[in-house]
């Protein structure tokens, strides 16, 4: 048995250009790994796909991103194993942190080299990306600049280490509800963005954005009760991550993050986690 650790991700930043044919929109988010994590266990089988995940509600047969990964990669590889995969959820579900897209990519990285199948990152960011936009991400395993759907990526190398307190409120929130609230036209022609160098806390604050964040605290007034009392507990900056509902705050070091997290533990507004930059 292989035990690996999957991680959740962070937007510091993200634009939405414009809506696809396709029903993808294009965006260019500055994408950040993050400490919170869940755990995976593989262990190679004679069988099929057998997925467990105990604890949570997610579904363990065809319809888990997992499941479809690992489907993607036996149907491109003529001498892969059964394998058994069990998932400890940490990362909240659906909650814009990229839980399940990470689990995907985990699987299918720690795989390839448990058969010793032979795919190249490239390869493996390619089955990545007919799974879930934010799948080749983390198979690129690096803090990046993603334009495209999420599938176009680009090192960011000079970021440098980060603080977070996220606060989930314990709702999902649709990903394709928050998008169309967007109310966005179609895109006719590639959008071109000048990518953005950081090389330092006050910098990055000073440009985290979302545009999706509009659209979800119009629905839920709570996330904003949550950037105000990270802001009020000492936070540089605030910012909801993807679609939502999941809000973090960025502090000047761990001494300031882990007393914000304890502050706001004692509140009513969601689950509180502790994290920094991977």
């Amino acid at each position: 048995m292989i035990s690996r650790r999957s991680p959740a991700k962070v937007n510091l930043l993200l634009r939405v250009l414009g809506r696809r044919h396709d029903g993808y929109h294009d965006i260019v988010s500055l994408m950040q790994r993050i400490s919170l994590c869940d755990d995976m266990d593989f262990r190679l089988t004679d069988g099929g796909i057998a997925l467990s995940c105990p604890g949570s509600t997610l579904p363990e047969d065809g319809n888990n991103i997992v499941y479809q990964a690992v489907a993607a990669l036996r149907s491109r590889a003529s001498r892969m194993q059964g394998v058994q995969i069990t998932i400890r959820k940490h990362i909240p579900i659906a909650a814009g942190l990229g839980g399940g897209s990470s689990n995907a990519a985990t699987a299918l990285v720690t795989l390839n080299d448990m058969m010793a199948l032979g795919y190249s990152t490239g390869e493996l960011m390619e089955i990545g990306a007919t799974i879930g936009a934010d799948v080749p991400f983390f198979i690129f395993a690096r803090t990046a600049w993603a334009s495209g759907i999420g599938d176009h990526l680009v090192e960011a190398p000079d970021i440098p280490p980060l603080w977070f307190v996220l606060v989930n409120p314990g709702f999902p929130l649709s990903t394709e509800d928050i998008y169309e609230g967007l109310k966005l036209g179609l895109t006719k022609e590639r959008i071109k963005y000048n990518i953005q160098r950081f090389q330092s806390v006050p910098q990055i604050v000073g440009a985290l954005s979302n545009d999706l964040e509009r659209v979800s605290l119009n629905i839920y007034p709570v996330l904003s009760r949550i950037k105000d009392l990270l802001i009020a507990c000492g936070a540089l900056g605030s910012l909801m991550s993807g679609s939502g509902p999941t809000v973090f705050g960025i502090f000047r070091g761990r001494e300031d993050a882990e007393g914000a997290a304890r502050e706001i533990g004692k509140s009513d507004v969601g689950s509180v986690y502790l994290a920094h930059s991977i």
